[in-house]
């Protein structure tokens, strides 16, 4: 039976787990991102998380898929994550191959690899043309056209977080000002109530805020009604420039329910006009914390449709 090892590594988590040829996860374990330490250390770690998988499992990975957040220079692996302190262009598919010699090991962009496994398991499946979204801490996305990843120039075609909803709004962390990320975001989103009175406390969350929405607290609302917004005008601008069908929108924000997809659909409506837009469906997410693994596996599962890069070229660039 095939079995891929799938790492998906993030601000807050290392995860890894076993998924099978049917996109099933097995052997699931992850642990928080250190928050401090080298570079080393933090390998350290990671290769502790897989070591707990890998003797779960009791079987040797016929292939390797990792999620990591970004930026990272694409396909060669090299990894600086804004939200990663300890890892400044640090050669994480090199170190994963001298680990697992044998096996192709293909990395992608953590938000991408989301994007994927919705495609192919999730809420996307059995649609041609999907923007997957994540709306959590940042936004990202991964874009799927004909059944394909499309990954761009770089590998960050669908990355819809800095596509620009407000050039008169905040600025944003890219250097740019009104991006989609700079609204929507839960870190965006806390700021932005505080400065309109909402809890004064340095350590409030996006957690906190959604629970207060729900609540009926009348700023929490309105910061989730300007999300919901700001996204709906992004998908609609995304759904004109790729036909798309489906728009599938994970991350923490999404499981907030109505309260932030009644008024993304209603700004949707308002600015997707065109004929070929009208009946595009955004739907939430339904792998949860688990996409980015299957995502990462089908890397490796499903490289027909997820993976555009040769091995050979990858031998080259290494």
């Amino acid at each position: 039976m095939t079995a891929v090892l799938a790492i998906d590594i993030g601000g807050t988590k290392m995860a890894a787990a076993m998924v099978d040829a049917e996109g099933t996860v097995s052997s699931y374990f992850r642990e928080p991102t250190p928050r401090s330490g080298n570079a080393e250390s933090l390998w350290q770690r990671l290769e502790s998380v897989l070591a707990k998988v890998l003797a779960d499992a009791g079987v040797t990975p016929d292939g390797v898929g990792v999620g990591c957040s970004g930026p990272m220079t694409w396909p060669e692996g090299v990894v600086a994550p804004l939200n990663i302190v300890a890892w400044r262009d640090f050669p994480l598919r090199q170190r994963l191959r001298e680990m697992f010699p044998n096996v192709p090991v293909r990395l992608h962009n953590d938000a991408v690899c989301v994007a994927i496994g919705e495609h192919w398991t999730g809420a996307g499946r059995g649609a041609h043309n999907v923007l997957g979204m994540v709306v959590s801490t940042g936004v990202g996305g991964g874009l799927l056209l004909g059944g394909r990843l499309i990954d761009g120039a770089s590998g960050n075609a669908g990355h819809i977080g800095h596509v620009v909803v407000d050039p008169a709004g905040p600025d944003c962390a890219c250097g740019g000002r009104g991006c989609i990320e700079a609204i929507a975001s839960g870190p965006a989103l806390v700021a932005w109530a505080q400065r309109q009175g909402w809890r004064a406390d340095a350590e409030a969350t996006g957690v906190e805020l959604a629970a207060d929405a729900r609540g009926g607290e009348a700023i929490a609302l309105a910061a989730m009604h300007r999300a919901g917004t700001a996204l709906g005008i992004a998908i609609a601008s995304a759904a004109h420039l790729c036909d798309l069908d489906t728009v599938v929108v994970g991350g923490g924000l999404s499981q907030t329910g109505a309260l932030l997809f009644d008024p993304l659909e209603r700004a949707l409506r308002r600015h997707a006009r065109m004929t070929f837009t009208r009946n595009v469906r955004v739907v939430p997410a339904q792998l949860g914390q688990r996409a980015g693994l299957v995502g990462a596996a089908a890397l490796i599962l499903r490289a027909g449709q997820y993976w555009s890069q040769t091995e050979e070229y990858l031998e080259v660039v290494q």
